[in-house]
């Protein structure tokens, strides 16, 4: 019936999923994901029970390693920009300081 009504849905086979509010970092791990498309907008629904973490708290790898190379950007987000950019870890840094912190501006300025 879903169908009929031009409505998609998908799973998605996802490892983490991080929720990131103005107080908190909501950290989902072995989410369930589905995205549901109609008329040309998408709608992530995640199931499950995230661990709630402080934003300031550098308490990830990922975090702790980006402080240590002088960064102040997570380095996932460091990465995602150098891989769509096609660019080094290190002009991706600088694109994204130059934008705020902004993924899609940083991708933008280097595409």
């Amino acid at each position: 019936m879903m169908e009929q009504m031009g409505i998609d849905m998908e799973d998605i086979d996802a490892e983490e999923v991080i929720i990131r509010t103005g107080e908190e970092k909501l950290v989902f791990t072995d989410a369930e994901v589905q995205l549901m498309e109609a008329q040309g907008q998408k709608t992530y629904q995640v199931v499950g029970d995230p661990e709630s973490q402080p934003l300031d708290g550098g308490d990830s790898a990922d975090e702790a390693s980006a402080d240590d190379a002088g960064g102040a950007f997570d380095a996932q987000d460091v990465e995602i920009v150098a891989q769509r950019g096609g660019v080094s870890e290190d002009e991706a840094r600088e694109a994204l300081e130059a934008n705020d912190g902004d993924l899609a501006a940083a991708v933008a300025d280097l595409e």
